[in-house]
């Protein structure tokens, strides 16, 4: 990793814990620390696939648990954070695929508490306060989207980012 990229990654990981802390002012949802930074990092890591509204929860859901050990946990973590981002930032997802509002909630949450109960001590725990504050994460997201998804610019500096087509985020 070069020094520019170490410097977007800190303009980007500073832009986004800021973008949670003002919807935990907004909804006077207070996180905490490890889980204020596991959203900051799961918003990192996910928001740059172009492909998320366009996976199937339950079948990456299904297919996880078919998975040994390790890959197992990381699929069962990656399902839990991309459903908390579909409900926090893109709730219209479900509709369109005419499931439920709750659907990605309770199969994000059902993910992570698989995680929490098949890993050891720290990593479980983390993941238990995670479930513990599932909604409270949603409804933080939520509060984010109604502003301009950011965007790190080729010269270090934020951007604000249009919502990408198909991708549109009805606040009710």
């Amino acid at each position: 990793m070069g020094g520019n990229d170490i410097i977007e990654q800190g303009a980007a990981t500073a832009l986004w814990q800021a973008l949670v802390r003002e919807g935990e002012r907004e909804t006077g949802c207070a996180l905490g620390e490890d889980v204020e930074s596991y959203l900051v990092f799961a918003l990192m890591r996910h928001l740059r696939d172009d492909q998320l509204v366009a996976r199937v929860m339950a079948l990456d859901w299904l297919q996880a648990h078919e998975l040994p050990g390790r890959e197992r946990v990381d699929a069962l973590r990656d399902v839990g954070d991309r459903c908390l981002i579909l409900a926090g930032l893109f709730p219209g997802q479900a509709q369109r695929r005419r499931v439920d509002a709750g659907y990605f909630v309770d199969l994000g949450r059902s993910a992570y508490e698989t995680v929490a109960g098949a890993t050891r001590a720290g990593y479980a725990d983390l993941f238990a306060q995670l479930v513990d504050a599932y909604l409270a994460m949603v409804r933080v997201l939520a509060s984010a989207a109604r502003r301009p998804l950011p965007r790190l610019g080729g010269d270090g500096t934020m951007t604000a980012q249009p919502v990408p087509a198909g991708l549109s985020r009805p606040l009710h």
